[in-house]
């Protein structure tokens, strides 16, 4: 898979753009507040409808613009379509060859991309909710039906969230309406958590030879998913929506003094073992840095094992942030397999030998400009 052009109108600080890219490496090259990463961001939003930097889409409608638009033609191995997202102050819409998707669902999947920024790097260093938007957001674009009972699962979360909140202790609460929104709220946890422990297992498998090879052979890392809710099975979803449904149970007390849903997929997290320790709590900076490649890495090999397609990897300033050697592999690794998005202020911290023929991009005040092919 890979995008073979993309436009932009009023987007940001660009007021037009038509890039034509090489579906290997793409540098985008120039100084700091440019519009390099406003660049690769855009290619998110085409793949995402949404930003990885704000909430707000209305920020990513250029000034005293009334609209921002992004589209591209997405190539893959027996097919080629055109995805376009336009913003406007009244919301967005989403066009998946030409034809209007009412839900994002349908939308996203059709352009997958991996993202790896230096925040990135606090992946393995940050709050749970920082890992939980890592599942939530790569497993999204690899199953509409996980995206489906993802949203779901929000939708009745936020519902019974709610209630508790209006019938604390002191207020009657109708048993039969809790009920019903207790056993919604299971069946779709069990389904989140049912692909979440298989998506889990299956990145440890792709990730561990990946960060053997970084280490030279000199570190193990395992994942284990951890659960709010102590599950007798990791695949049985009715198992599973039996487990939630006692532990419902169980917190039903604390949960009306606190008028919240204290336990769920909306409270869990993975944990990272280097050598069997807790690379979160115990291991180094290097460590830290080593499993966080490993990750994305091993996201590009399970896409394609997902999706029967790579994805397309952008890779916003990180370069800078990795030493020789993490550099190198990380090149290494994608080359002549992954189309390749990537910013830098300059290619001098970049080893020349390891990009292999690149399409560079000189980026000025909201102008791109093709240097060399």
């Amino acid at each position: 898979m890979y995008l073979k052009e993309l436009s932009l109108k009023g987007y940001r600080n660009y007021d037009i753009a038509e890039v034509p890219f090489s579906k290997r490496i793409n540098v985008f090259l120039g100084e700091n507040a440019q519009g390099k990463t406003n660049m690769m961001e855009s290619i998110y939003v085409l793949a995402m409808a949404r930003s990885h930097r704000t909430a707000n889409d209305k920020e990513l409608i250029g000034w005293n613009k009334d609209f921002a638009k992004v589209s591209g033609t997405v190539q893959k191995t027996n097919s080629s379509f055109p995805l376009e997202i336009i913003l406007s102050k009244k919301g967005k819409k989403a066009k998946l060859n030409h034809l209007e998707q009412k839900k994002l669902s349908n939308y996203i999947g059709h352009l997958n991309v991996i993202l790896f920024a230096p925040e990135d790097l606090s992946l393995v260093k940050g709050s749970p909710s920082v890992r939980r938007k890592f599942l939530d957001m790569e497993m999204g674009q690899m199953s509409t039906l996980y995206l489906y009972h993802l949203v779901e699962y929000q939708k009745v979360l936020k519902h019974r969230n709610a209630y508790l909140k209006q019938h604390r202790p002191n207020r009657s609460l109708d048993e039969t309406y809790l009920t019903i929104l207790n056993e919604q709220l299971a069946a779709e946890g069990a389904e989140v958590l049912a692909q979440r422990y298989f998506f889990v297992e299956r990145l440890e498998k792709w990730a561990q030879p990946i960060h053997q090879a970084i280490s030279q052979g000199k570190e193990t890392l395992t994942m284990t998913y951890a659960s709010s809710i102590p599950v007798t099975s990791q695949t049985d979803k009715e198992v599973i929506m039996s487990d939630i449904l006692n532990q419902y149970g169980h917190h039903k007390k604390r949960e009306r003094e606190q008028g919240t849903t204290l336990i769920g997929p909306h409270r869990d997290d993975v944990r990272f073992y280097v050598n069997e320790k807790n690379v979160q709590t115990y291991g180094s900076q290097g460590q830290q840095r080593t499993t966080a490649l490993s990750l994305k890495l091993a996201e590009i090999e399970l896409m394609k094992e997902m999706t029967g397609e790579y994805p397309v990897l952008l890779l916003d300033d990180v370069l800078s942030e990795l030493d020789d050697d993490r550099q190198t592999h990380l090149l290494q690794s994608i080359q002549d397999k992954v189309q390749t998005f990537l910013t830098t202020t300059s290619l001098d911290g970049v080893k020349k030998e390891l990009l292999d023929n690149p399409r560079i991009f000189r980026v000025t005040n909201g102008q791109i400009e093709m240097e060399s092919d």
